[in-house]
């Protein structure tokens, strides 16, 4: 996972905000752990998928030109 630095960062500063007595803003940023790590994970799936040839569009505009 190339992305795991950030969630040692938000558990950095989840420490530092218990040390310093902010507890609601530790609870935040468990919060925003739990949203990174699923956002982390579903941009692996669809990078998995893409290594394996599938398409991951949704009824978006994949970006492709020359397609009608």
């Amino acid at each position: 996972m190339r992305s795991d630095w950030i969630l040692d960062v938000l558990a950095d500063l989840r420490t530092f905000a218990l040390s310093i007595d902010l507890t609601a803003l530790a609870e935040q940023l468990d919060d925003t752990a739990i949203v990174a790590l699923a956002e982390i994970a579903s941009l692996e799936e669809r990078t998995q998928a893409r290594t394996n040839g599938q398409d991951t569009t949704t009824g978006m505009h994949s970006g492709e030109f020359g397609a009608s």
